[in-house]
């Protein structure tokens, strides 16, 4: 057997063991938390972030299994897998130090080793999901070397953040407030890793690297083309709609007070979770990868469309509310405005969705806009014109302008056709 196919055999039997191990540490974790018995049951019952983080990353595990197990060459499938572990195995040590310290009060070397674990690995795994795997997307290779101090910076910035994190003297045990592991490795007096000087530094190179992985996604995309740009842009679709729009979200809560914001931001941001890893799945083994046009067409629509319905059906509603108690001095709102305000918002969504595709067709779309002009000019022109000549002119010439091909003949036939036969139709050749 060659060293490619050992490397792929290796790869697959890897692939098939991601999911399950996944699911091992998953269930470890919370069968340890429920073992500790400080009531943890019941919160973890409740916890919907919990679930939907369980969830999330287990569709990590589950798309990195599935490209390890395909695309074994490519640094993605690895990088997913990877980020997707790191969660149920370093938890579940995290859940060995809570139930060693909630029933017997001391720890014993593997609680300090899970304890030590659960506290380094967070930044590690954000570095994977937020810096290596933009950089590297979608084929497991940098942009190019230009971008190699990026990847050392993240690096080095990453080990940084780790080792803070690894030197404090009183391992946190997050389930049991009040008790910690004393750290064997620890700085005596390091409480927090901020009180480390060189912690601001690797934080901001982490900063830094961050950026410049942000960087690596909009040079590329600008760069790339055919199936490439395809896969970036379902890859940029998710991240600007769903992580994009739950920062938004996240700041609007903040700035204005509105609480449903905050659950909007919140579920948005699990919902991204979700749907990252299997954007990049389907990006990187090309499942139907062409409909990102147009799910990209109809949210550019329906997103507006649905906002200004929105402003117009409250907006009408407070609009009649006013009118009616300044009329009335009654302060109770009249079904009548609920009515009034749905009629007009039936009425006006057809016309505002056809205005708005318009728009976002001749902004966005303009060479398929323009196409779809052309072609409905020539069909009326076809209705109305009899020279044959002036028709092949039409003909080469709207073939010319919608599908632009390198070279445009056209040859017709006009050899007198049998009895019971048909004329040969016109060929055009692209």
């Amino acid at each position: 057997m060659g060293s490619r196919a050992l490397l792929f055999t290796l790869a697959r039997v890897a692939g098939w063991l991601i999911v399950p191990l996944y699911v091992a540490g998953t269930c470890a974790y919370y069968f340890l938390t429920f073992s500790a018995g400080v009531g943890a049951e019941e919160a973890v019952l409740d916890d919907v972030q919990g679930v939907m983080l369980s969830v999330g990353f287990g569709a990590f595990a589950a798309v990195g299994a599935l490209l390890v197990a395909k695309l074994p060459t490519n640094a993605i499938g690895w990088i997913m897998a990877a980020v997707g572990l790191m969660v149920p195995i370093f938890n579940s040590g995290g859940g060995y130090a809570t139930y060693v310290m909630a029933t017997r009060g001391r720890p014993d070397t593997l609680a300090v080793f899970g304890a030590w674990a659960a506290n380094c690995y967070w930044f590690l795994m954000l570095a994977l999901a937020l810096i290596y795997l933009p950089l590297l997307f979608p084929d497991g290779r940098l942009l190019s070397r230009r971008w190699f101090p990026v990847a050392v910076l993240a690096g080095i910035a990453t080990l940084g953040i780790v080792l803070s994190n690894a030197l404090v003297d009183t391992l946190p045990v997050w389930e049991v407030p009040g008790k910690g592991i004393a750290n064997p490795i620890g700085i005596e007096g390091l409480g927090r890793p901020g009180d480390l000087p060189m912690f601001g530094v690797v934080e901001g190179l982490f900063l830094v690297a961050a950026i410049g992985a942000v960087a690596s996604v909009v040079v590329r995309f600008r760069r790339s083309r055919g199936v490439e740009r395809q896969q970036m842009k379902l890859f940029a679709y998710v991240i600007l709609v769903l992580i994009g729009g739950s920062v938004l979200a996240g700041i609007l809560s903040d700035v204005t007070g509105v609480g449903w914001m905050g659950k909007v931001s919140f579920l948005l941001s699990m919902i991204g979770l979700v749907c990252l890893p299997i954007a990049v799945g389907v990006a990187i083994l090309r499942y139907r990868l062409y409909e990102i046009d147009i799910i990209i067409n109809r949210t550019l629509v329906y997103g507006p469309l649905t906002a200004t319905l929105a402003l117009v059906y409250f907006g009408g509603v407070a609009t009649t509310q006013l009118v009616f108690r300044a009329l009335t001095g009654q302060q109770q709102q009249p079904q009548l405005a609920i009515v009034i305000s749905t009629l007009v918002i039936a009425a006006l969504f057809n016309p505002l969705r056809r205005r708005m595709q318009g728009f976002i067709d001749r902004r966005f779309y303009r060479r398929k806009y323009d196409a779809r002009k052309t072609l409905e000019a020539f069909s009326v022109k076809l209705r109305d014109e009899t020279d044959l000549e002036a028709l092949n002119n039409e003909l080469v010439g709207v073939v010319r302008e919608t599908i632009q091909p390198a070279h445009v003949s056209l040859w017709l036939r006009r050899e007198i056709p049998m009895k019971g036969e048909q004329e040969d139709q016109p060929t055009v050749s692209t």
